[in-house]
């Protein structure tokens, strides 16, 4: 048997079926809490008084980096690859119908790669990266990217792989952006990081 696409699509529906089928109503209400990205809000505006407050001026070329790999990994995820492979969704696959527990709508037709794993990752290793210096148990931001990244699956939208995908998709992202960001800062002011 030849490993391929189609091999690789209906390993990723059966993990799917598996861990979206742990769920409960407490943890519908909670995974819908975690997926929604201005829950975040909060803890994106501590991280932004942190990084001003412990890095003053060199805080704002360190936010634009985040933001900048967030954007690609966003432009990435649903610009590129989502219409260019056309994987549907879970919610929008003939061959889970039945199978899937969905918690509160749809989206979009495609889902590979997941959006939300992408930026979340890209963010988390930015951020990581850039505040381990002053922030030293920021590394907690890649726990939070992964379960931002499970409530995906939990609530229906994409497989395991759109997830995987998505995480690489954001670590590319933020790393080519670190690499401008060093290249830049090591020509300005010396090896900061």
């Amino acid at each position: 048997m030849s490993f391929g696409w189609e091999t690789f699509t209906e390993l990723d529906r059966q993990l799917f079926v598996i861990l979206n089928g742990w769920h409960a109503p407490w943890a519908d209400v909670l995974m819908n809490t975690i997926t929604f990205k201005y829950t975040w809000v909060p803890l994106y505006v501590i991280l932004i008084g942190l990084a001003v407050r412990r890095h003053r001026a060199r805080a704002y070329p360190m936010l634009l980096t985040a933001i900048l790999a967030v954007g690609l990994a966003d432009w990435l995820a649903s610009g590129l690859l989502k219409p260019w492979v056309a994987r549907p969704r879970p919610c929008h696959d003939p061959a889970l119908a039945g199978l899937l527990h969905l918690v509160d709508g749809c989206g979009g037709p495609f889902g590979f790669v997941s959006s939300h794993a992408s930026t979340s990752f890209a963010l988390a290793l930015v951020l990581s990266q850039l505040l381990k210096s002053t922030l030293p148990g920021i590394p907690w931001l890649y726990a939070w990217a992964v379960l931002y990244s499970y409530s995906r699956i939990y609530v229906g939208v994409h497989l395991p792989g759109d997830i995987l995908g998505g995480a690489l998709v954001g670590l590319l992202s933020g790393t080519l952006l670190l690499l401008l960001y060093k290249m830049f800062y090591r020509k300005k002011y010396g090896n900061i990081l």
